[in-house]
């Protein structure tokens, strides 16, 4: 069994808000299920349980600091969200990322974000202000090594593009695919730590085509962006 030192979730973490919203409160409110999934659920998107990993009821109760039946309707959960798969009296398997979850989300949040990049123009003067302060962000965490932040602020200025379309529906399908996102981009720029630099580079890009008003720039920018992870599933990382 292959079991990573267990972290306690410590209230007002950043990254909790990428988990989800209840993580975000002090965890000695929460109930005890909510707190062994929130643990759970952040230590696996920021892969401190990497995949692989066998998760048993008794070390989670024990790192937690609950009884054994909160943890397992929190693995529960956990498995219908596809990030772990329960074994009958050994425990739960954290799930690696497979090339085909890849290639799904690639495609996914290609179809979304180049159709949502070309709506964005002509942007709005908050749009860019929220760009800019979301990039010198992520610079600021790339340059302090933390890579979990930097995964989740990411996501954000993706996100932040998507939503300014106003489309809400839309804007939720991309939110579905968040969890995804975070594991994958935690996973890449780990075990890829050169990427960082090129991701910052390429956000710069995606900005300044919108500064200008470039639509057709902003589109095959955001293309061979999303696309490099298409490369990384099919083993032709540039």
């Amino acid at each position: 069994m292959r079991m990573p030192a267990a972290t306690a979730l410590t209230p007002d973490a950043p990254s909790a808000s990428a988990v989800s919203a209840a993580s975000a409160a002090p965890a000695k409110r929460l109930p005890a299920a909510e707190r062994v999934y929130a643990h759970v659920k952040q230590a696996v998107l920021e892969r401190r349980y990497e995949g692989g990993t066998l998760l048993t009821e008794g070390e989670l109760a024990e790192a937690v600091g609950v009884s054994r039946t909160p943890v397992r309707e929190a693995l529960l959960k956990l498995e219908v969200e596809g990030l772990l798969r329960l074994y009958p009296k050994k425990g739960a398997l954290v799930l690696p990322v497979s090339a085909q979850e890849i290639a799904d989300v690639v495609e996914t949040r290609l179809l979304v974000e180049t159709h949502s990049v070309r709506k964005a123009v002509p942007a709005p003067a908050g749009l860019i202000g929220r760009l800019e302060e979301l990039l010198d962000r992520q610079r600021a965490q790339a340059a302090a090594g933390d890579l979990a932040e930097a995964a989740v602020t990411d996501r954000s200025f993706h996100a932040e593009i998507v939503r300014s379309g106003g489309n809400e529906i839309l804007s939720r399908l991309y939110d579905q695919l968040r969890d995804r996102q975070l594991r994958m981009g935690v996973a890449v720029l780990h075990s890829h730590p050169d990427r960082i630099a090129k991701t910052l580079a390429e956000h710069e890009e995606i900005l300044d085509a919108l500064r200008r008003d470039d639509a057709d720039a902003a589109v095959a920018v955001v293309t061979r962006h999303v696309g490099w992870f298409q490369n990384l599933a099919r083993g032709e990382v540039r």
